[in-house]
């Protein structure tokens, strides 16, 4: 099968939707924190860390950090939540600082992996990455965009230089 589309730029474009995708789903997940008020400023983000907590969600060296430092500073950090979702979707999306949202990304998703995906301590070794699922598969994203050029193609830097160069 031959291609007019070099391996490089087929893998650029191949990350580029990935990394729109990912992007389109972060903005999804903090639209609704943003403009809504259930999750920053009605309980729903205190609901869920309690709730992680409560069921054993939470990796055993999480729950201290749970209990003494987020639900202490709830509300503060439900808008940073809602509004860092926001932020990495918008940068994904348009491809703007992708290295620093994918870092933040990958930050954020290491953290609610830790705080809500713990299968507990009679689990067999796989389980613990059964139970990740949801985090872990954002966790690798992150890893591909901040080691790939996931800036490359379909970018509003990319675009600018093509309207300039015509």
């Amino acid at each position: 099968m031959t291609s007019d589309l070099g391996s490089d730029a087929r893998n650029a474009r191949a990350l580029a939707i990935l990394r729109i995708g990912v992007g389109v789903l972060f903005l999804i997940f903090g639209e609704y924190k943003v403009f809504g008020t259930q999750f920053t400023l009605h309980g729903a983000f205190q609901f869920w860390i309690n709730k992680f907590l409560a069921e054993g969600g939470a990796y055993p060296f999480m729950a201290p950090v749970l209990r003494g430092f987020v639900l202490t500073h709830a509300t503060a950090i439900a808008f940073l939540v809602a509004y860092g979702e926001l932020a990495i979707g918008l940068a994904l999306t348009l491809g703007i600082l992708v290295r620093a949202a994918s870092l933040s990304g990958l930050i954020f998703m290491l953290t609610l992996l830790f705080s809500s995906d713990y299968p507990g301590s009679q689990a067999a070794f796989w389980q613990y990455f059964g139970a990740s699922l949801s985090h872990s598969v954002f966790v690798l994203c992150f890893l591909a965009f901040l080691m790939g050029r996931a800036d490359e193609v379909w970018t509003v830097k990319a675009l600018r230089k093509n309207r300039t160069a015509r």
